[in-house]
């Protein structure tokens, strides 16, 4: 009884490492499951893909670590501004502990303020551990905080659907399997899932693959691809040297006589599940193989224990389809230090709510 004891009545000691700590990872396993995968990879992947110079904020309880805020550079040097690096999907955040408190993040933002004049954090979700504990903490002790609106979330609850009776709709699973066998008129399906030690670079080339024949090579510019070279390939791919993270990454394919031609891609973090990334190959579009995939997808999640999916944000209509409803909105935050850093965010708190989007008020059918 001594350690928690020890724990509770300890004050919180703030410090900055010039580094991403192992640390990170022992505030990430006390954080809550759908956090957990905010390791200390997570951070030196998307600094070693999109560069920048790291640094972490820690808070500590009788050296036990409750908060970690790893920072990067933002805008020139001059500025002192910070934000965190990481993806965007599902989120951009730092982990907590269950158990962090008030006097935690108060700490956490003392510390911050004599690095920096003031940080980034997100696009993160309303109901985010860390934002709500920085919220409280900025308005206790004069930091201004800014938020700019991204886009709303949506999410399936999958207990609540079974609840109102068999999910996926048998009706449904009946036309899907009639749309297997049209589809199976083409080549040979394969439909599989991978995980752990399953992410190989030849997994990783597959996937990239897909990517490469799929609409979005055709229409964009691909910078937004997840898995290719010219994407965010290289982010996932140093993502999975952390077995933990690994076994946290999801991925359910199809491939037609040994071609990959679609994924769904996601985070299993405990019951949540985040659903990343879906494409298909434009050759098969007919065929509708990415909707076959992730309702096959559905159904092993289910059979995994898996309660929610979080979709995220963009095209409502198919996510709703499904019976996802929205979910917490997704905004952008800057976090400004007390004195001429507020002052100033005042006089440009309008400006960087503009540079956001305009929230899409739908109807009950997502019109």
């Amino acid at each position: 009884m001594m350690l928690p004891m020890l724990l509770r009545t300890s004050p919180p000691v703030a410090r900055t490492t010039d580094e991403l700590p192992d640390a990170i990872d022992n505030v990430a396993e006390s954080a809550a499951p759908t956090h957990r995968f905010l390791r200390r990879q997570w951070y030196a992947a998307a600094v070693a893909t999109y560069g920048g110079n790291a640094r972490t904020v820690l808070v500590e309880r009788g050296e036990r670590p409750t908060l970690a805020l790893p920072l990067i550079g933002l805008g020139p040097a001059a500025l002192r501004m910070a934000q965190l690096p990481g993806c965007y999907w599902p989120f951009r955040s730092g982990p907590v502990a269950l158990d962090a408190g008030p006097d935690d993040f108060a700490a956490l933002l003392g510390e911050a303020g004599r690095r920096v004049r003031g940080f980034r954090l997100g696009p993160v979700y309303d109901d985010d551990p860390m934002l709500q504990g920085l919220l409280d903490a900025a308005r206790a002790s004069g930091w201004r905080a800014m938020p700019r609106f991204i886009a709303d979330s949506y999410l399936l609850d999958i207990t609540a659907r079974q609840a109102e009776g068999v999910w996926p709709r048998l009706s449904t699973l009946r036309k899907n399997r009639f749309n297997e066998k049209h589809l199976a008129a083409l080549g040979e399906p394969d439909w599989s899932f991978a995980s752990g030690a399953d992410w190989t670079p030849a997994l990783f080339d597959d996937l990239a693959a897909v990517e490469r024949a799929s609409w979005l090579n055709s229409r964009t510019d691909g910078s937004d691809a997840k898995f290719t070279l010219e994407g965010h390939g290289r982010f996932w791919r140093s993502v999975v040297s952390d077995p933990v993270l690994a076994d946290m990454l999801w991925v359910a394919l199809l491939r037609m006589d040994g071609k990959p031609v679609a994924f769904s891609f996601d985070i299993n973090a405990g019951t949540h599940k985040f659903a990343i990334a879906n494409s298909y190959d434009v050759a098969f579009r007919q065929r509708s193989p990415g909707k076959l995939l992730y309702y096959r997808n559905l159904v092993r999640a289910v059979d995994d224990g898996i309660t929610r999916v979080d979709w995220g944000a963009g095209d409502s209509g198919y996510k709703r389809l499904i019976g996802a409803e929205p979910g917490p909105a997704i905004r952008d935050w800057l976090f400004l230090r007390p004195g001429l850093p507020a002052l100033a965010g005042g006089l440009l708190a309008k400006r960087w709510a503009m540079q956001g989007q305009a929230p899409i008020r739908e109807g009950p059918d997502g019109d």
